[in-house]
């Protein structure tokens, strides 16, 4: 928890509003699906560091964006709806993509981690990543992963930080989902996904701390701000939090997934958890917030053996295989689902728990090893 920072930074009210008003219009519970993605080398589908020529030729499409890594492009998809909406937008963007970086001599994937890559790449440049650069060293370079961050637009600040706080307890399960990327440097880490693990190398980075109160979160950035330990909130690295532009919870725990099918199906379990949260609030149910040790634990099954690990639920300290966790979320959600017009892709989140995208990858390698799950994840990047 976050409230018993120290008071080295002054905060005033209107520092509190500015972080409470994108949450309080009124508005639909709509969502976002961000993608980042990796640059392949057509002939090698080693990684890539051309993002900067191929954004040169998409010309300002706002919704390609560069990322510290110079293999490394993100798509920001629109507000949408629901999340077959966003998913559509999602394909279009990709085939858009596709196109750019073949004229560039590159092909597009979507995974964790390259499975061969060497642990260090190159990095853009400009004064934000040159100053991460600067800080952080080969840390930084180190960063070549990609993930999948879903937003969900909630209304209300109040309802929106305990909707906040409640996610925290389900990141594991939406990690062992996504996870899908157990090869790194050439070899099977034996984890589901190694990316959370190459992550955690950077300071704010794993489960979010609980934030009590907004006063508090703005208290933090001000001591981040005011120490120079982050420069702002976008340093704000956590697997969640309450983006402070957008009005949203965004999770940002999945691993970038092969297909715009995968995301979306990801991307439904959080619309449809977040609108479930919400719905519970709405009652007058208190959501709390789990202790963040006890959500860790959770996390390393997640990220060890993804889909195939242990739940244990944090309240009671009852343990169970992830696998029917999983199934129980599913059923919980479904409701929310049909009412925000994702039941389709809810059910298709079924599909990744039956067959967990890690044992996929490996099933590849086991009849080409690392480089044909590159070719296969930049096979799948254009289907369903």
């Amino acid at each position: 928890m976050i409230g018993d920072i120290s008071r080295v930074a002054a905060t005033t009210n209107a520092d509190v509003e500015r972080l409470r008003a994108p949450f309080q219009a009124e508005r639909p519970m709509t969502v976002g699906l961000e993608e980042e993605l990796m640059l392949l080398d057509a002939a090698t589908l080693d990684l890539l560091p051309v993002a900067s020529a191929v954004l040169a030729r998409l010309r300002g499409d706002a919704r390609f964006k560069e990322e510290l890594p110079a293999a490394q492009l993100e798509i920001a998809g629109p507000v949408a709806a629901t999340v077959g909406e966003a998913a559509a937008a999602l394909g279009e963007a990709r085939r858009v993509l596709a196109s750019a970086a073949r004229a560039a001599g590159a092909r597009v994937g979507g995974s964790g981690i390259h499975p061969f890559a060497a642990a260090e790449g190159e990095l853009n440049g400009g004064v934000r990543y040159d100053a991460i650069a600067g800080e952080y060293g080969m840390i930084a370079r180190r960063q070549l992963v990609f993930g999948l961050h879903v937003h969900v637009a909630v209304a209300g600040a109040d309802r929106a930080l305990a909707v906040y706080n409640a996610v925290r307890e389900q990141l594991p399960a939406l990690a062992a989902l996504g996870a899908a990327s157990p090869f790194y440097e050439g070899r099977d880490t034996g984890l589901a996904s190694v990316r959370p693990k190459v992550c955690d190398l950077l300071p704010r980075q794993g489960v979010p701390p609980a934030v009590p109160t907004w006063e508090a979160l703005a208290e933090a950035f001000a001591w981040g701000r005011d120490t120079g330990a982050f420069a702002d909130p976008s340093q704000w690295w956590w697997e969640a939090r309450l983006h402070h532009l957008h009005g949203t919870i965004e999770v940002r725990v999945p691993d970038a997934q092969a297909t715009v099918g995968d995301s979306a199906a990801l991307g439904a379990v959080v619309h449809a958890l977040v609108a479930t949260l919400a719905e519970r609030f709405d009652a007058g149910e208190a959501l709390g917030a789990a202790p963040t040790w006890k959500i860790g634990e959770n996390r390393w099954s997640a990220c060890r053996h993804g889909v195939e690990g242990r739940w244990i639920d944090v309240h009671t300290g009852a343990v169970r295989p992830m696998r029917d966790h999983l199934h129980g979320l599913l059923d919980a959600l479904a409701p929310a689902a049909r009412r925000l017009g994702c039941a389709a892709e809810l059910r298709d989140a079924r599909d990744l728990v039956e067959r967990p995208r890690a044992a996929l990858v490996r099933e590849v390698a086991g009849d080409g090893g690392p480089r044909a799950v590159v070719g296969w994840v930049a096979d799948r990047f254009l289907g369903a």
